[in-house]
């Protein structure tokens, strides 16, 4: 019913910046948060940023200051900006939504893209 399409993964060196995106389509009504997780090997997936329809952002510690999350509600899509990047940003970056379907008064909130690859190394 609603498909997210993360693009703009990569491989970069310390320092460098990527911009991930994530486009939201399906039987749509409205979109409330969305947000930006990630999972690095062997650990547990962490929330990166979130940013409600209104525009208020919240951040994980670690990426304040170096990550911007923001998005454009008449594309259905969240972005987010990496600079200064790490090699413990290294991970599968999953973008997350919270959705009113077309004829549900239900918000769900299990909707996940299929994942993008960043590495930082050198």
């Amino acid at each position: 019913q609603v498909q997210l399409v993360e693009s703009g993964g990569g491989s970069v060196q310390p320092g460098g910046s990527l911009r991930l995106s994530c486009a939201a389509s399906g039987s749509i009504f409205s979109i409330g948060a969305m947000g930006w997780y990630r999972q690095a090997p062997g650990k547990q997936r962490e929330l990166v940023a979130s940013i409600s329809r209104g525009g208020s952002t919240n951040y994980a510690d670690s990426v304040k200051g170096r990550f911007t999350i923001s998005r454009d509600n008449a594309k259905n899509t969240v972005y987010l900006q990496m600079n200064s990047l790490k090699p413990e940003d290294t991970a599968v970056y999953y973008c997350n939504a919270g959705v009113f379907l077309i004829g549900s008064s239900r918000y769900e909130t299990n909707y996940w893209g299929q994942g993008t690859q960043v590495t930082v190394s050198s």
